[in-house]
């Protein structure tokens, strides 16, 4: 599976920003997906996640309220709708896809995915 993320970029404090998952080679639609993303010199950490068929999602206390996650397996595509975005919000968004067939709790480590993208940058200036 190729994940290709996009939509990030410079946005101001308060502004919103949708990233886009895209994935080839295999449907996804039996995967848990993810968000992760890693500021400059942290780790990287959960942000949100959502079930195969969208009923199961999870967002880290920090977004919530103003992170969306959802998906279209139709277009074997993930999304994350970010409001309000604050500065503590810069990083690299990372997508992540965990293939292990059959109904899973939404993983919050990055050893519970096996694919990854390639990121992209979210900067919100204040």
């Amino acid at each position: 599976v190729q994940l290709v993320e996009s939509g990030g970029g410079l946005v101001q404090a308060g502004g919103s920003l949708r990233l886009s998952c895209a994935a080839s080679g295999r449907p996804i639609s039996s995967y848990n997906m993810a968000w992760f993303r890693q500021a400059p010199g942290k780790e990287r950490v959960f942000v949100s996640g959502i079930g195969r068929n969208a009923r199961k999602i999870n967002h880290t206390d920090s977004v919530k309220g103003r992170f969306t996650i959802s998906r279209d397996n139709a277009e074997n595509t993930v999304y994350l709708q970010m409001n309000n975005l604050e500065p503590e919000d810069t990083a690299v968004y990372y997508c992540a896809a965990d293939a292990v067939i059959g109904s899973r709790p939404i993983g919050v480590r990055q050893r519970d995915y096996e694919y990854w993208g390639q990121g992209t940058l979210v900067t919100v200036s204040s």
